[in-house]
């Protein structure tokens, strides 16, 4: 990767980070989890409104934890407000694919390319229990939530 496109990955989780999108809690929400990264103290908590049509109708996040994964549940909650639910889980599946530095065949060509930025991480084991937290808090929303979560 040459040095202005990882400039450019890095000013994008820099942003997310700093003014993270759908941040706070959200009333009325029908799906709720907490997910912990206990190596860095990472928190975030997912609270989403699933519709009739198992649609994700709304999503917020709340929490706190390193740019990584702020960034990460910002651009995630950016991704799959409006998607099916199943829409959603295999975004999820792509991402961790991307984030862990295998294949990402999963992920159709514009989410591919949103998410690349964070395709780095997989450099660094240990961020990729902050990339993957509130996505995998989201999960465990999704499949019934209230309970804990945690990156793996």
């Amino acid at each position: 990767m040459d040095d202005s496109l990882r400039e450019l990955y890095q000013d994008v989780i820099l942003d997310h980070s700093r003014h993270p999108r759908h941040f706070g809690p959200l009333e009325g929400a029908t799906n709720t989890a907490e997910g912990h990264n206990p190596l860095c103290g990472d928190r975030v908590k997912s609270n989403l409104i699933v519709d009739a049509n198992d649609r994700i109708a709304d999503i917020t996040f709340e929490g706190k934890g390193c740019a990584i994964s702020q960034a990460s549940a910002s651009m995630m909650t950016d991704m799959v407000v409006g998607r099916s639910v199943a829409e959603a889980e295999k975004l999820m599946g792509g991402f961790l694919h991307l984030v862990k530095g295998e294949e990402a065949t999963d992920l159709a060509g514009d989410d591919r390319e949103q998410l690349d930025v964070m395709a780095g991480v997989s450099a660094f084991p240990m961020r990729v229990k902050c990339a993957t937290l509130a996505w995998h808090t989201m999960k465990s929303a999704l499949e019934g939530g209230d309970g804990a979560a945690k990156s793996e």
